[in-house]
């Protein structure tokens, strides 16, 4: 009765984690990685096609986290910790107040940070999309950070000022950057493309607060 497909990011085994790791650090190549990865993606399908998934997904298994990953993809970013980014915040009470509460080292919160013009080096997902489609014939879905979530994450004002005058700026970039990637998805097939912005529902439904958060 209804089309059913997955939500979210799937867990990922402890070779994958260590694989990544290992790439982020210099230690393999990112073609050595996506052997690992492409492993770990067959594994994901395979078990949505066994429980009957009509839309399926790759599980964002070659990802850092789903949004930070498009460090990766553009010039212009860099992947920073939250502790690296202390001394630049403006409140820096309410940044460390909002570290603890989340009750995870700012060493281990690494955000996608804008230090320059943006500009794509290579697609965001389309090369994600077309390994999945050669494992199946079932529609496929890509996942992706949404315009909202981007712009708020990037903008460091003590880096990002160095390419963009202020937030809205750098924002049209990112609709201009996420607008090519979704016409390049539907051109290369994909049956489904999924926006996340799960800090919407703050704006929405929260209290008018001016404490720089991530997420």
């Amino acid at each position: 009765m209804f089309t059913v497909t997955q939500v979210g990011s799937w867990p990922r085994s402890r070779e994958l984690l260590r694989a990544l790791r290992d790439k982020q650090r210099g230690r393999i190549t990112p073609r050595e990685f996506d052997a690992v990865a492409d492993h770990e993606v067959r594994t994901c399908v395979e078990a949505q096609l066994d429980a009957g998934v009509d839309v399926v997904v790759d599980g964002e298994q070659r990802r850092d986290n789903f949004y930070s990953f498009v460090t990766d993809k553009l010039d212009g970013t860099r992947l920073m910790s939250l502790a690296e980014m202390l001394d630049t915040v403006e409140d820096k009470a309410a940044f460390e107040e909002m570290l603890t509460t989340l009750d995870v080292p700012a060493s281990a919160i690494r955000n996608p940070t804008c230090v320059g013009r943006l500009a794509r080096r290579e697609p965001l997902a389309v090369d994600e999309l077309r390994f999945v489609q050669q494992l199946t014939d079932k529609p496929v879905k890509v996942s992706l950070p949404g315009p909202y979530l981007l712009t708020r994450s990037m903008w460091v004002g003590a880096f990002s000022r160095a390419g963009y005058a202020d937030k809205t700026e750098l924002g049209d970039d990112v609709v201009r950057i996420l607008r090519e990637e979704l016409l390049e998805l539907r051109d290369a097939g994909a049956a489904f493309v999924q926006f996340d912005e799960p800090v919407l529902t703050e704006v929405a439904l929260g209290e008018a607060q001016n404490r720089r958060t991530f997420m």
